[in-house]
């Protein structure tokens, strides 16, 4: 596992539209939440253990804040043919697993990871009710075997901030974790 870390996609870009299939087969954008305080894409995956060592935290904080008005998908980008663990029917089993609350999105073509310049799993970008980015990077400093308590705190900050109408830190650190695993 090659340890990458974001991109840091500028601040301010507009989010990448996507119509991407779910676990379920239905097609969801950003558009499916007309009415979002604000959106949360996350690049994730089953097998990374960047993502692994976050999942409870993750499904327990993401469902916090949708019942706050904030829209959030994940979003598998890897090549599940290399990876058969992030195959879709496995995704619906973490999804299971996990009681993910938001839409787990197949992008099998990997088209929406590069709009997004999306380098790692996980890899978080917050954009506000006008799909504006208002931040990206990393969940909190916790990594697997830094003995570093899951926090979640740099992401919960982000989207404090977004409901309470304030800016974002500027200060934003790069989510680190696995590399997407692109196709060949």
């Amino acid at each position: 596992m090659a340890l990458t870390p974001s991109t840091m996609l500028l601040l301010g870009t507009p989010a990448p539209e996507f119509n991407l299939p779910d676990t379920e087969g239905r097609i969801i954008s950003l558009n499916s939440y007309p009415e979002s305080k604000g959106y949360l894409v996350m690049f994730i995956c089953n097998h990374c253990p960047y993502v692994v060592h976050l999942k409870t935290h993750l499904a327990k904080m993401t469902a916090e804040y949708i019942k706050k008005g904030i829209a959030v998908f994940g979003i598998n980008s890897n090549d599940f043919n290399s990876y058969p663990e992030d195959r879709p029917h496995k995704m619906k089993e973490d999804k299971e697993i996990y009681r993910y609350q938001f839409p787990y999105l197949i992008d099998e073509s990997q088209d929406i990871a590069r709009a997004y310049q999306a380098a790692c799993t996980p890899d978080f970008f917050v954009f506000d009710s006008h799909k504006k980015l208002v931040y990206r990077g990393q969940y909190d400093s916790s990594r697997p075997g830094n003995k570093e308590p899951i926090t979640g705190k740099d992401l919960e900050l982000a989207l404090q901030a977004l409901l309470a109408g304030n800016l974002c830190s500027a200060e934003q650190l790069p989510s680190l974790g696995c590399n997407i695993k692109w196709k060949r």
